[in-house]
């Protein structure tokens, strides 16, 4: 069980780590009347990348060999390669606009959860599932919920102190690299690639 909830927070925290300051943007321009709604625009969103993710990992559940689905392991060490060297695209415009474009904040909020963090979670996430039995999915489950709730909270409290987003900013891609790379030879490890390989 400690090893399902420590997988969830680690990934949870570096799909969105980086989400942090897209977080921030987004509170910083929505009404204080509507901070909530932020919250449950995260939950909406992040619900179907998790969904996605969970079918895509379904679905590979029928390949028949493990250390096959080991190689999934390669997706988030490439992810994590990719953003070292090349970083990503600067998201706060699209929220910036985004936010500005839409009346609802809840729909808003959801489609700038998926269109920013789709791939790199789905990414990290089928990979984390399919290795996964059902109890240790559960756990994952409910620390992602556990997760996203602390992390909205800290959006919205970093609002309020610009220097830890300069920080994130300069920062949270190196980090995030690093996690990705890690997780990715975890789950080659895990699976049994590496030993079948070698």
């Amino acid at each position: 069980m400690i090893k399902a909830i420590l997988t969830g927070i680690t990934a949870y925290i570096s799909t969105s780590i980086d989400y942090l300051i897209i977080l921030m943007v987004i509170f910083g321009s929505t009404k204080s009347n509507q901070k909530w709604l932020v919250y449950v625009g995260d939950i909406l969103g992040t619900s179907v990348l998790v969904i996605t993710s969970l079918i895509m990992a379904f679905v590979l559940g029928f390949v028949p060999e493990d250390w096959m689905l080991g190689l999934l392991g390669l997706i988030p060490i490439i992810m994590g390669i990719k953003l070292l060297l090349f970083g990503e695209s600067d998201d706060d415009d699209v929220v910036e606009n985004g936010m500005k474009k839409r009346s609802s904040v809840v729909l808003n909020v959801a489609l700038i959860t998926i269109a920013t963090c789709g791939a790199d979670n789905i990414g990290i996430y089928v990979p984390i599932f399919v290795q996964s039995k059902f109890s240790s999915l559960i756990v994952i489950l409910i620390t992602f919920f556990f997760m996203l709730t602390l992390f909205c909270y800290i959006g919205y409290l970093l609002v309020r102190i610009p220097k830890v987003a300069d920080i994130l900013e300069k920062w949270g891609r190196y980090i995030t690299s690093i996690v990705y790379i890690g997780i990715g030879v975890f789950i080659l490890i895990e699976s049994g690639t590496f030993t079948h390989i070698f």
